[in-house]
């Protein structure tokens, strides 16, 4: 396929993408190639996750290049060039070792966006300990179970939530050795110690040991519908995918300014807001405050931002505002916008063309896969509402389970089955964390199969149907959520949508939709069957939603993705579950 621009900016710079030919790339691709794009430690066989984002460029020509900039939620500016984050990740590697903690052992971190954050997870990969990220939001019990099931060592927090959530849970935390408060500057007791003190008192020289690219690396924690959250481990060799991902998924080139808005309490804000990018020498944007439109078109213009990664979410709640961003504000550095956390809506991929002049990308893929597995690409056109094509090296298919040590390719396009990942690539999680049966049952023969329904068409895009569980079983029909949730957003009036089925005594489950209205609609019984008819317009009586219910904001994780089982529990008033990854500022609060 031959490169061409598609829907950019006039004045955006243009720089030739990554993957131009997008059959010949897949064709001539080896990880072998990739391996070889890094640099290895110096025993040429080990590979380790900070030595490829920090160290091999501090100690070449871009030690000076600016790493990360952080923006503090007070107007504050701090820059870390690649030596500067060499230095404080050897000193925090330092701590670890003097406090006696060493490989495999879990440091986690409990904290919003400060510099110590970024520190600590690149200084604990130094060491070989295990890197486990918290959302800062979590209460004190998500935040137990965690360091519970995670065997928490060490943990890097603030005072703050040292008091709020901590103080009263160390006498569970038996394991739990030391806490480390990055704004005190003396130790407070003889496990509390200060970070700031202990990271004066070392030495800024460190020697990565020998790594095993099958070395642990991160343990992510994600939440089910039900049951205790599980951690996905992740191994060290995960780099290569981080690399080549970045490369060819997020397009980055020598001399880029990305910003990843997730936080590194999500996998994406690991893998994409920290590792990957590092691995490029590119310059990161790290913003400390939560979600405000007109702070991110301002960073996005002070920063002069070329790659932006954001999530669907962020994208819908700009969608609802009354601001025309090319006209107020400077955008045109930015050249390459790509979304994950849950499907793009297809009214989302045509505003960015239309407001901000630009395509947005979407990709799928989740914790356990550890990296973005399949993607929309610069050089090819956006099929809108389309996943796109798996990465080079990443085979996928949809699958018929024929029992539960066989599945089926299915090889006619357009047919729905499950969406299922050929084993072998390098960000792949390697269990759950003391959960080995569990950790079995995602996988089917040679297939991970990854618990979302899908199709594919003939051209070789998927297209996401929903998760298993969520799939509404209506009058003998099989109905994904996302397809009623994606035609709703195309009415004017509605910002958000969230679908869910409804027990039915005649016709199985009832397609039930929860809306949220933009700015300038108001609830009314008119709207309402307003809606209704342009949902059985669109999508036709079998499909569309029998029932509409209005509310100001839709239930959400922190990643950004609609809680669908949430708005069922809550409709049939079932156990709620899981709800430490719900986001929980006021504007998501349940009405």
């Amino acid at each position: 396929m031959n490169w061409h621009p598609g829907h950019k900016s006039t004045d955006a710079p243009v720089k030739a993408p990554n993957l131009v030919d997008y059959l010949e790339t897949c064709a001539e691709f080896s990880w072998e190639s990739i391996r070889k794009e890094i640099d290895g430690l110096s025993d040429g066989k080990g590979l380790n996750i900070a030595h490829e984002a920090v160290d091999r460029h501090a100690d070449s020509s871009r030690g000076d290049h600016l790493a990360i900039r952080w923006l503090g939620k007070d107007g504050t500016i701090r820059d870390f060039t690649y030596s500067d984050l060499k230095e404080q990740t050897s000193q925090f590697a330092n701590v670890l070792r003097r406090l006696g903690v060493g490989k495999g052992e879990r440091v986690f971190v409990l904290a919003g966006r400060i510099p110590e954050l970024y520190v600590a997870a690149l200084g604990t990969l130094k060491n070989l300990s295990v890197f486990c990220p918290l959302f800062s939001a979590f209460g004190p019990e998500p935040v137990f179970q965690r360091l519970n099931r995670g065997d928490a060592r060490v943990l890097v927090t603030t005072k703050r939530q040292y008091q709020q959530k901590i103080a009263n849970l160390q006498e569970r935390l038996p394991q739990l050795k030391y806490v480390l408060l990055t704004d005190a500057d003396e130790d407070l007791a003889p496990n509390l110690l200060s970070l700031p003190k202990l990271m004066a008192s070392v030495s800024s020289e460190f020697t990565i040991p020998p790594t095993d690219q099958e070395d642990m690396s991160v343990v992510h924690f994600t939440s089910g519908t039900t049951g205790m959250p599980k951690g996905a481990i992740h191994v060290h060799g995960a780099i290569l995918h981080h690399y080549m991902t970045a490369k060819y998924a997020l397009d980055l080139h020598p001399g880029d300014i990305f910003w990843c808005t997730a936080d590194p309490g999500w996998v994406t804000g690991t893998s994409y807001g920290i590792f990957a990018p590092l691995t490029h020498g590119v310059t990161c944007i790290v913003d400390e405050a939560e979600f405000d439109a007109e702070r991110w078109y301002q960073v996005l213009e002070q920063q002069k931002v070329t790659v932006w990664y954001t999530a669907p979410t962020a994208i819908r709640r700009l969608m609802r505002l009354d601001i025309k961003p090319r006209e107020k504000y400077d955008l045109s550095h930015l050249r390459f916008i790509a979304s994950v956390g849950e499907p793009l809506n297809p009214e989302a991929v045509v505003w960015g063309q239309r407001v901000l002049s630009l395509s947005i990308h979407d990709n799928w893929w989740q914790t356990e896969t550890g990296g973005i597995m399949i993607s929309n690409y610069p050089s090819m056109d956006i099929r809108p509402g389309s996943m796109g094509r798996p990465l080079p090296g990443i085979e996928a298919a949809i699958v018929r389970r024929v029992d539960e040590h066989t599945a089926e390719v299915i090889t006619e396009p357009d047919v729905e089955g499950d969406l299922a990942v050929k084993l072998g690539w390098p960000s792949m999680f390697r269990g759950y964390l003391h959960e080995e049966d569990r950790y079995r049952k995602c996988f089917v023969g040679d297939w991970y199969i990854t618990g979302d329904l899908a199709e594919r068409d003939s051209d070789g895009y998927f297209w996401f149907i929903g998760r298993a569980d969520d799939i509404i079983k209506t009058a003998g029909h099989m109905v994904g959520p996302f397809e009623v949730e994606s035609a709703l957003m195309e009415h004017p009036a509605v910002a958000e949508a969230g679908v869910i089925g409804k027990p039915d005594p005649m016709i199985g489950e009832m397609v039930k939709a929860f809306v949220a209205l933009r700015p300038g609609f108001v609830p009314s019984e008119e709207l309402r069957m307003e809606l209704l008819g342009f949902g059985r317009t669109k999508l036709g009586s079998a499909v569309a939603p029998k029932e509409l219910e209005f509310q100001d904001n839709l239930p959400k994780t922190r990643s950004g993705k609609i809680m669908r089982r949430l708005l069922k529990a809550r409709e049939l008033g079932l156990p709620e579950g899981d709800l430490s990854t719900m986001e929980t500022t006021e504007e998501t609060k349940k009405p």
